[in-house]
């Protein structure tokens, strides 16, 4: 267990965050916010998450018991050891990428190389947000370049999403371009690597060279390449039909590197391009074109993710058997989350099998996803930073990226009212008319609301169901009530107002007024997977009645329903939960 007790400031600080919650949530803290409020003052917790649960809760449960003047005077106390702590937190936050080797000042030049065969997501962020932190650090340039190699995947519908995602992160390439406007040039290149003897044309069956790439065994065509020399023409002439025929880099095939057993450099594919038709069918593979274009294109540091690490031989010794220009390599670790696969290879079979509908769908972590659910982009930079540059194969927490959204989206989202699965109020003597509200706790330039009320009132089962006879309660922001009578079969309750005095000692509940009301639902995304499997549950919908000024707001505008979350407006019946 994390020692707290021997850190006087963390407990101090866990201490203050316990008891604001406590007073934001009618003395009930919740531990998952509390968790994830930490997590934004002390990032280095994260990777201590499971060992601070039971410490959090532990003091949770110490300050349960407490006066209200206690906790009062308590935090009062903690105050501005906290505030200090912070500000001090604050300060560590601004991120310092470590420097580049071989770096100087307007001569770096750094490239982002996506594929246009899927919609962008959080990783692909991290990625190019990493190109683009080194390039402005340097006073260099970030290119943009397709990696569209392979026409079977690609589609127009997906450079254009890519372009949008970028766009959205306010990154701006200097240089835009596509792999395939090289094809030509990367041909060239092809060709004399085989002419130099460093490939050959291989038309052994695609089993047969997995076959011999699992034993080391050289096949055939390396063998007696010189007895073939006509193979690298009818190649490229178009004389070998699909799967009949491909270009291998002469490796080592007893390597222990199995990226250097005679990879594939070229391959035959009978599809349409997006961008040049049926011009081409011969492309070269990503292990080819990458390096290729690297160096022609003038990048200085090459920037990857770990999971390409045995493929830097193969990168370097292409390079050298053409003689052209190396780049440095930096890798840095994949951003994965725990349950929410950032993966194409798990993301697309979702989307092609109809599980998923749609590319934006708020459970998935594509970028276009996170906006539709209500993330910032200066949230998903700010939490890709406070990440840095590391190999270290971790999974942070995703409340780190909601606690970076929480304190961007906080000042400027309205607060309502919703009651789910909403039970009938009568108040027999109620003597409101209208009630005029803030619409932000602390932000004034929000202005205010006015609602009308008469003496029925919608509350929330889940708060009918803690009711009972005799139960004094205040309706938030109006006033206190007795509860007289209770049908549990109609789920009708009855009161009468007592008085408006605010108190401690009595449950708040929020309302909406018959007078004021309108059917809403609220979207729930939950992590797709768990255990591996699909969370059949991963979306729930949460109907209910909404304060009827819902309706003067637009799509994208951002709320927090009160004692629920914040959301962000989708349409003119529907909000989608965020984050708490």
């Amino acid at each position: 267990m994390v020692e707290v007790d021997g850190d006087s400031n963390l407990k101090s600080i866990i201490q203050h965050i316990v008891l604001k919650n406590a007073f934001e949530h009618d003395g009930k803290p919740r531990v998952d916010v509390v968790i994830s409020r930490l997590i934004a003052v002390k990032p280095e917790m994260r990777s201590k998450i499971k060992e601070i649960i039971p410490v959090i809760k532990k003091i949770v449960e110490e300050i349960s018991y407490m006066t209200l003047i206690e906790k009062k005077k308590l935090f009062e106390n903690l105050f501005p050891l906290f505030e200090k702590e912070k500000e001090k937190e604050d300060t560590k936050k601004t991120v310092h990428f470590p420097p580049l080797v071989n770096a100087k000042i307007g001569l770096v030049v750094t490239r982002f190389p996506p594929e246009p065969n899927g919609y962008p997501h959080i990783g692909h962020a991290k990625a190019v947000i990493i190109d683009e932190e080194y390039a402005k650090m340097y006073n260099g340039k970030l290119i943009l370049r397709f990696d569209d190699t392979n026409p079977t995947n690609e589609k127009l519908e997906y450079y254009k999403a890519i372009l949008d995602g970028l766009e959205w992160l306010n990154i701006k390439p200097d240089l835009i371009k596509n792999t395939s406007d090289d094809i030509e040039i990367i041909y060239k290149y092809g060709k004399e690597l085989v002419l130099k003897k460093n490939a050959y044309v291989c038309i052994c069956v695609q089993n047969k060279i997995k076959e011999n790439r699992f034993l080391q065994q050289e096949c055939d065509c390396r063998v007696n390449q010189d007895n073939y020399p006509e193979r690298i023409d009818h190649f490229f002439d178009g004389n070998f039909n699909e799967n009949q025929a491909v270009v291998r880099f002469k490796g080592d095939m007893k390597s222990q590197n199995t990226s250097m057993r005679d990879p594939t450099l070229f391959r035959i594919i009978n599809h349409t391009h997006p961008l040049l038709g049926d011009k081409y069918n011969i492309w070269p593979t990503y292990d080819l074109a990458a390096p290729i274009e690297d160096s022609l294109d003038g990048v200085t540091h090459a920037m990857r993710t770990k999971e390409y690490e045995l493929r830097n031989e193969l990168y370097f010794e292409i390079l050298d058997k053409l003689s052209l220009r190396k780049p440095e390599m930096i890798e840095f670790s994949r951003l994965e989350f725990e349950g929410l696969p950032v993966s194409k290879r798990k993301i697309k079979p979702l989307i092609e099998n109809d599980i998923i509908t749609r590319w934006d769908d708020p459970r998935l972590p594509t970028l276009i996803g996170l906006k539709r659910r209500g993330f910032t982009a200066e949230a998903v930079r700010k939490f890709i930073l406070s990440l840095g540059i590391t190999l270290a194969e971790t999974k942070p927490s995703f409340e780190i990226l909601e606690s970076f959204n929480r304190k961007i989206v906080d000042s400027d989202s309205i607060r309502l009212f919703f009651v789910k699965n909403p039970c009938k109020l009568f108040i027999n003597n109620n003597e409101a008319e209208k009630i005029l509200l803030k619409n932000h706790p602390n932000n004034d330039s929000l202005g205010s609301r006015e609602i009308h009320v008469n003496n029925i009132f919608y509350i929330a089962d889940d708060d009918f169901n803690k009711i009972k006879k005799g139960d004094e309660i205040r309706l938030m922001e109006l006033y206190n009530i007795k509860i007289d009578k209770i049908d549990d079969k109609e789920k009708i309750l009855t009161a009468f107002m007592t008085d408006r005095e605010i108190r401690r000692d009595i449950p708040k509940i929020q309302w909406v007024s018959d007078g004021g009301c309108v059917d809403y639902s609220i979207l729930v995304p939950d992590i797709l997977f768990k255990n591996e499997k699909f969370n059949e549950d991963s979306l729930v919908t949460l109907t209910g009645f909404c304060e009827s000024h819902i309706n003067l707001l637009e799509p994208d505008d951002r709320i927090q329903f009160v004692r629920m979350g914040f959301c962000r407006v989708d349409d003119a019946s529907t909000a989608i939960m965020t984050h708490k």
